[in-house]
């Protein structure tokens, strides 16, 4: 079954054929769950002018804040600015078009998109800015706004372990927008703390199937905490 092993031997594999211009949706929810070495690895090669679609994007000096750093993200699609004082930065000066989504919307544009579906209407944003110039329909005495479905060039997600032909398990609030995310890219390319062969997952566990992910790699996760809050005794 050596034509279902999704592994790649190394980063630069892992992202082959990224370019310039593309649009890139990034699994993770503030610093839990997200694909920092494939991440490390778009920043290493240089790819610019990238639209990002993530919920955040990550720290000044860590995840997708790294990408906004070296000023290769030219939009970015997301949820909230979150404790990144670039990303903050960049959208007052205007030097980055910011388009705000609202959280849940936001998952559904994901998983919408992977799911073949064009659009939907949502209750969410309607009266606000979010529902500005957007098609308005009633359904049973209420308003809703529709929106659109996201798909990318690629998606790069972080799993907890992944077999070999690419099926995943996430742990915990990894599973916040991971799921969605990799059903969503043309090409899906999965970054993995553990892989395993194939039959050693429970298959009643395994949140998304391999028959979305195009490649798999082992990475090394160093796990920072987004805002360290302690207490003296």
């Amino acid at each position: 079954m050596a034509g279902f092993d999704k592994v790649v031997p190394s980063l630069n594999e892992a992202m082959a054929g990224i370019e310039n211009g593309m649009t890139i949706i990034a699994g993770g929810f503030g610093l839990c769950g997200i694909p920092e070495n494939l991440i490390a690895e778009i920043q290493r090669v240089g790819t610019h002018s990238l639209t990002v679609v993530s919920n955040n994007c990550g720290v000044d000096d860590f995840g997708l804040g790294l990408l906004l750093k070296n000023q290769q993200i030219k939009k970015i699609i997301a949820s909230y600015v979150g404790e990144n004082r670039t990303f903050e930065q960049q959208m007052i000066a205007g030097t980055i078009d910011v388009e705000l989504t609202p959280q849940g919307t936001l998952a559904e544009k994901m998983r919408a998109g992977g799911a073949g579906i064009p659009a939907f209407f949502t209750a969410t944003g309607y009266g606000t800015a979010v529902g500005e110039g957007k098609e308005i329909r009633e359904y049973n005495g209420k308003n809703y706004i529709l929106e659109e479905a996201i798909t990318g060039d690629f998606a790069i997600v972080k799993a907890w372990k992944g077999d070999r032909y690419g099926n995943l398990v996430y742990r915990h609030t990894a599973q916040n927008f991971n799921p969605m995310a990799a059903t969503a890219g043309r090409i899906t390319v999965a970054e993995v703390e553990e892989i395993v062969e194939p039959g050693e997952l429970d298959p009643t566990q395994i949140h998304t199937p391999g028959i979305y992910v195009d490649r798999l790699i082992q990475g090394n996760a160093e796990k920072r905490i987004e805002q360290r809050l302690t207490r003296t005794a």
